[in-house]
């Protein structure tokens, strides 16, 4: 299995260098040359398999340049009571009329970034020792709320590297704030930025692009990666959870086998729905994928008409997660769509560089349409759908959840679809406590975080999380605010270079 740059077709190289080099220099993103089949017998195989099993099947698909000892000690090393809170690793809740929560959040931040970022070090590292590599393995993160606490966490004091990460100032939760700012480690550094996520994501792919800046880390015996979804290692652990949760519900009797099923996934950045896109380009039985946003919608416009146009007003939403209006992943997918055309990917996504936007010829619309539905949820819609979620079903969901809720629903009704469906769930929704007390209509007046968690625990019933509660007594490490045309010189003071 060797990777190519969406930007350059004719770049080869193995899962291990599309690891460890994060991007593509050409500024494209790595896919694999052809997408790996599974069968339905050999997904009959893994019913009755463990999640680690399961994992490690999948990425002997993927990573073959990895032995199956490599591959064993990188899954068995993230996917352990070590790092989640339940031996089965996710959790599918069964809601009504055959929807499910796919709970992706069981992880130590609480989110379902953990489970590619638990991972990710150990792929990361085993990769630049398979390629000989002698130097410093150096970390950019931008993060909308999630990802930059998981990454802090999964690269912790991990050897040979050094990670920072970069977060809107306004943009994330109380939580996700103090979740980043009190990390602990010898090897991390976050920062905040004037501006939203769009600004952090494109500040870091420019460092991650820019020859003089790989010059000068060459010259300290460094080299850049990311931890963020451009990079392959974090997109394909992702894939396997829907590998999974199909299992499980075959396991359980919800379906039969190959019965297919529609997935909703809330996304921002849309690497958890691509890799939902995988998966049934693999062979899972997936119909329809439903791309939920919030009030950032430009993915449903664009699944829509065609049209990707980030010319537009950038709101801050009770889900910040997705509060994205450029979103990088959606490169990859269009790379297949257009029959891998490295040179009309790079003319739209120069359009979009120049313009802000771009639209995708009839033949890729049609395609996009023929996998694809989009809506989105607005905050009073959001909050809606979580005191629904509440008081019919005895059910507590995060404000992202809440958005994939609310546009599954409204699809289903539009449609009349009656698919078995699988919603993903990204996140605990003690990481948003107070926006889930408030739609509930039980946020009370004058509490800090830590009081509004244990407001939540009554109403809900659900244990909080220790990895959240602990926060209280951490001190905050972290307070520089700056600039998004500083991030540059940012990287170097942390990493030392003058």
């Amino acid at each position: 299995m060797y990777y190519q740059s969406t930007r350059n077709k004719s770049l080869r190289v193995s899962s291990a260098q599309a690891i460890a080099q994060g991007i593509s220099e050409d500024g494209g993103l790595f896919v694999p040359c052809e997408i790996p089949s599974l069968s339905l017998d050999e997904i009959k195989s893994l019913c009755d398999k463990s999640y680690n099993e399961r994992a490690a099947a999948i990425f002997a698909k993927y990573l073959t340049d990895f032995t199956e000892a490599e591959i064993n000690y990188c899954v068995n090393g993230a996917y352990s009571l070590k790092n989640f809170d339940t031996e089965s690793i996710t959790e599918i809740a069964h809601l009504f009329d055959g929807r499910y929560m796919l709970e992706l959040w069981h992880g130590t931040t609480c989110a379902f970034k953990d489970m590619a970022l638990k991972i990710l070090p150990y792929l990361l590292t085993v990769s630049v020792k398979k390629l000989g590599i002698d130097k410093k393995v150096v970390i950019l993160v931008a993060t909308s709320g999630d990802t930059g606490k998981a990454a802090l966490e999964g690269f912790k004091d991990v050897e040979g590297t050094q990670i920072l990460v970069f977060y809107p100032v306004d943009g994330v939760s109380k939580m996700q704030k103090l979740q980043m700012t009190t990390q602990e480690g010898k090897n991390v550094a976050v920062c905040a930025i004037k501006g939203n996520f769009d600004d952090a994501q494109t500040g870091v792919k420019r460092i991650f692009t820019d020859h003089s800046v790989a010059k000068k880390l060459e010259q300290n015996n460094m080299m850049f990666s990311s931890a963020n979804s451009i990079n392959w290692g974090r997109l394909a652990p992702q894939i396997i959870y829907y590998v999974s949760a199909y299992t499980d519900l075959v396991s359980a009797g919800e379906i039969e086998l190959g019965e297919k099923i529609n997935i909703c996934v809330p996304t921002g950045n849309f690497g958890n729905i691509l890799a939902a896109y995988y998966a049934k380009m693999m062979g899972v039985p997936i119909n329809k994928l439903v791309c939920a946003s919030n009030s950032n919608n430009v993915l449903t416009d664009f699944i829509k008409t065609g049209v990707y146009d980030r010319n537009r007003k950038f709101y801050t939403t009770m889900s910040p997660s997705m509060d994205i209006l450029i979103s990088s992943n959606l490169e990859r997918l269009l790379y297949i769509l257009s029959g891998c055309d490295d040179e009309y990917i790079k003319k739209i996504y120069s359009e979009l560089g120049s313009t802000g936007r771009f639209e995708v010829t009839p033949e890729i619309k049609e395609k996009l349409s023929e996998t694809f539905a989009g809506g989105f949820s607005t905050e009073e819609e959001t909050k809606e759908a979580i005191k629904e979620c509440y008081e019919k079903y005895s059910y507590t969901m995060d404000t992202h959840t809440a958005v994939a809720f609310h546009v599954y629903d409204s699809y289903a009704k539009s449609t009349g679809d009656s698919s078995e469906a699988v919603i993903a769930s990204t996140a605990s929704p003690y990481k948003f406590s107070a926006s889930v007390l408030d739609a509930i209509g039980k946020l009370p007046d004058n509490c800090d975080e830590f009081e509004l968690t244990e407001v939540l625990r009554q109403v809900s019933g659900m244990p909080v999380p220790e990895s959240l509660s602990s926060l209280k007594t951490k001190p905050v490490r972290f307070k520089d605010v700056i600039s998004k045309e500083e991030m540059e010189s940012a990287v170097y003071g942390f990493l030392g270079i003058k």
